[in-house]
Order: C-alpha cells, then sequence, then structure tokens
C-alpha cells in the first residue's frame, strides 16, 4: 500500500515542474539570443543580443535557485523541445540568411512565446506565494525583453 504524499510535497512537486518549464524555456531564449548575437550583420543588433542572453541566464539562474529552495533539482540545459524548438529552429534558419530584420522578426516570434509561457504560469492558482512570487519578479525581465523586441520589430516594418 502506497501512502499519499503530505500536501507541501505535491505543491512543491507542481512548483518545481512549472518552474523547470520556465527554465526550459528561458535556457532555449538565451540559445537563441547568443546565435543571434554571432550572427547579426550589425554590432548594435549584436550587443543588444548578446545583453538580452546575459539577462535571460539571470532569469533562469534565479528560478533554479527557486528550484533548489524547494529542494528540487532544476534543469541546467535547454531543452529544445515543441514549439521552442521550432521556434529557435525558424531563428537559425533566419541567422543562417544573415538578415538582421528576418533575425529580429525570428527573436520577436520567440519572445511571444517565452511571454505566453511565464503568463500561463503567473496563472496557475496551484502554486506557492513563493513560488509565484519568484515567476513574478523573472516576468519583469520577460516582459521588458518582449516590449524592446516587439518595439523594434515594428519600428523596421
Amino acid at each position: 500500500m502506497r501512502l499519499p504524499l503530505p500536501e507541501s510535497s505535491i505543491t512543491d512537486t507542481n512548483d518545481i515542474s512549472v518552474l523547470n518549464g520556465l527554465i526550459t524555456t528561458t535556457l532555449d531564449s538565451m540559445k537563441g539570443y547568443e546565435d543571434a548575437a554571432k550572427d547579426a550583420e550589425s554590432t548594435q543588433y549584436a550587443t543588444m543580443f548578446a545583453d538580452f542572453a546575459r539577462d535571460r541566464a539571470k532569469v533562469a539562474t534565479d528560478l533554479q535557485n527557486q528550484v533548489r529552495n524547494l529542494g528540487g533539482e532544476p534543469e541546467l540545459d535547454s531543452g529544445m523541445l515543441a514549439a521552442a524548438h521550432r521556434t529557435f529552429m525558424d531563428l537559425k534558419q533566419a541567422i543562417t540568411g544573415k538578415d538582421d530584420k528576418a533575425i529580429i522578426q525570428e527573436v520577436e516570434r520567440g519572445e511571444d512565446h517565452i511571454k505566453a509561457k511565464f503568463e500561463d504560469a503567473m496563472n496557475d492558482g496551484d502554486l506557492t506565494p513563493a513560488t509565484q512570487a519568484a515567476i513574478t519578479e523573472t516576468f519583469a525581465s520577460i516582459r521588458e525583453g518582449h516590449d524592446k523586441m516587439s518595439a523594434l520589430k515594428h519600428s523596421m516594418a
């Protein structure tokens, strides 16, 4: 006979799962920005993409620390799965063309994806207040990146 898990253990498991999903998506985003920085024609864009990659690394680290605080094992590498994989494969194809406008369009699509993932997590009513706070705090950086890429894309249209 299997004993039921204590309520806090179930909550921690959900929190860890949600956080690890966000970590994977954030690391995918970081790698996408690193690729964009390497292949952008403009040094201005290359510098901006490198800055965003560093910001995403910090977000991932903050979320990893929250997983550790919950007693879990955080994701340490990107997953390149499902929609994130497709998004960043599209980004890679755009980078191969070395067209800054196409790169920015694909980066902005990736930003839409990561913003939606964070918004979904923030709407998860089963998260503990500490996890909810960690996600909300890191979302500020995600939203800022999304808004900057969106504005840049629209300025190039």
